[in-house]
């Protein structure tokens, strides 16, 4: 396993994880968004994730727009700091978090790689779909819908048939490819499958060449932990904000 990416290059494309979802659906991911050439959301069945080229009045206008003839959508904007307040439109939650990239050392490397080798891990597809979104419901590790599961490669643990845990990977740039829907079962809780499964992703991620990223909440302390843990450090603050069209 190897990353193309050293640390000089890194600090060339840091702007890809200022505005992560935008360079996603602008870029590889392009055929799964909708929208205008300054506001997309990611399809319905893929999820409510949004962005806009920038915060200029012109791109929100745009979102809002968006956000009438498709529905309730999330915005991330890197650095933190208050919701922004956009016309015509309610803010239906708010949320400050944490953008984290990997940079594991020996012993995490070591332990990626043990993850591969390790005979519980199984891939998820298409037909996993409905147990997914069953398990995602639940437990409710960040937005998720029906057709998440075709942005990227997911793997699950399966006990007596059971979906437990799963993780896998959502959003993708040129240099960094995003660990998510991180989950774990509260039968299953406890065994480190988050851990585990984490590791796989984050395998399969520098198997590509690319550098993993997540977000967690900064008041999930239990989550930022176990990242920190796997080898992940914080990079910046996000506030994710729900809107809806006002009433």
């Amino acid at each position: 396993m190897h990353e193309k990416q050293d640390a000089g290059r890194d600090r060339d494309h840091g702007h890809e994880l200022d505005n992560l979802i935008w360079n996603a659906l602008e870029g590889e991911q392009a055929g799964f968004a909708i929208g205008t050439a300054n506001a997309r959301r990611f399809r319905p069945e893929i999820g409510p994730l949004a962005a806009v080229r920038d915060f200029s009045p012109k791109c929100l206008a745009e979102f809002a727009n968006l956000v009438r003839t498709t529905g309730p959508l999330a915005l991330a904007r890197s650095g933190g700091g208050e919701d922004t307040i956009i016309p015509d439109l309610e803010i239906v939650r708010g949320a400050q978090g944490v953008q984290m990239v990997f940079a594991g050392d020996e012993a995490a490397l070591e332990a990626v790689e043990h993850a591969v080798a390790d005979p519980r891990i199984v891939p998820l597809g298409e037909s996993d779909y409905p147990e997914m979104l069953a398990l995602a419901s639940l437990t409710e590790p960040g937005p998720f819908a029906a057709r998440t599961g075709d942005l990227g490669r997911f793997w699950g643990v399966r006990e007596d048939g059971r979906l437990l845990a799963m993780a896998g990977q959502r959003m993708r740039t040129r240099h960094h490819i995003e660990v998510s829907a991180v989950c774990t079962h509260p039968d299953g809780r406890g065994r480190g499958l988050a851990a585990l499964l984490s590791r796989r992703v984050v395998a399969a991620i520098r198997e590509e060449g690319r550098r993993p990223v997540l977000h967690s909440y900064t008041d999930n302390a239990t989550a930022r932990a176990l990242y920190r843990r796997l080898g992940f450090s914080e990079r910046s603050l996000v506030r994710f904000t729900q809107y809806a069209p006002q009433a």
